[in-house]
């Protein structure tokens, strides 16, 4: 029988996978009004950070740290981390299911080791290299005209769902390299968020594109504040897991997140795949472990 101690990790890494997984079909509702991305993306943001703040004051940590370091912090993770996945997520998903945003979304380890090696964080390695190439393969098999997808013309948007997940592989370089593992993560996600919400505004008043939320709330809100919460909360249970268990066993994330999205979204829209995305899923499994951390790797 698992100890308390031994079963937490695991726990943990249900309690912020599978939530995080949802909030791909919460993607498709937020658009399904037809707001503009920027508009949706400002109040998620936004959202995520009056969440943060209020948790922190509680905490009694009002502010988070402010000078020239923090600061470009905040403002290119906010972009990479917020902004910019946040809105090409939205754009793509007015166009593919939530499946296809999960498997789009589990590039992410694997973009993230493709990009640590072109920036000499790791060594090479045929396996990862490998691992790499079926990622690859796995997302030209669902972009296929006539055998990926329901809607043929709608490849484009994978690519930029992909797109969206390159952005969150080059944040976990940069966290890795300059964030100190012991920041609280809460506070500096504060930071990132508000940063976000500062860089979206101008962006949005130039396309006069903003977005007026209805009231009383309807779906597309709720959606919206869900995300928010999902994303704090999940994000923040993920840094903890890397701090509690390592990277190795934090980083089977990507499967609970993939597997718990196409999931959610054949609950909640019952999506229907076609044999060949399937087929996609699996070697997109199969890539994921060949690049994930070793052990040995991860113990010095």
């Amino acid at each position: 029988m698992l100890t308390n101690a031994r079963l937490m990790p695991w726990l943990i890494l249900m309690l912020a996978g599978l939530p995080w997984g949802g909030t791909f079909v919460l993607t498709i509702i937020a658009v399904e009004r037809g707001d503009h991305p920027l508009g949706i993306g400002f109040w998620q943001a936004l959202s995520g950070f009056v969440m943060l703040l209020g948790y922190n004051a509680l905490r009694g940590k009002m502010l988070f740290p402010i000078n020239r370091f923090y600061l470009t912090f905040y403002v290119v993770c906010g972009v990479l981390g917020t902004a910019m996945p946040t809105v090409l997520f939205l754009y793509a998903a007015e166009h593919v299911s939530a499946g296809v945003l999960s498997i789009a979304t589990a590039t992410v380890p694997i973009l993230t080791f493709a990009a640590a090696y072109l920036w000499r964080l790791e060594g090479f390695s045929w396996l990862r290299l490998f691992g790499l190439l079926l990622g690859v393969i796995a997302i030209g098999m669902i972009t296929v005209p006539e055998t990926g997808l329901p809607d043929p013309s709608a490849w484009p948007w994978v690519l930029v769902a992909v797109c969206a997940a390159s952005c969150y592989a080059i944040e976990n370089n940069i966290i890795g390299k300059y964030l100190s593992p012991d920041e609280d993560v809460f506070v500096i996600l504060a930071g990132m968020l508000f940063a976000s919400t500062l860089l979206i505004v101008p962006v949005m008043i130039a396309l006069d594109v903003a977005m007026v939320p209805a009231w009383p709330l309807e779906a597309v809100e709720w959606s919206i504040l869900a995300m928010a919460a999902i994303n704090v909360l999940s994000y923040g249970l993920f840094i903890y897991l890397v701090g509690l268990s390592g990277p190795v066993f934090a980083s089977q994330m990507g499967y609970v997140v993939t597997l718990s999205g196409i999931a959610w979204g054949i609950l909640v829209f019952a999506e229907e795949h076609s044999l060949w995305f399937w087929w996609a899923l699996m070697i997109m499994m199969v890539g994921l472990t060949l690049v994930r951390p070793r052990e040995d790797a991860t113990e010095t």
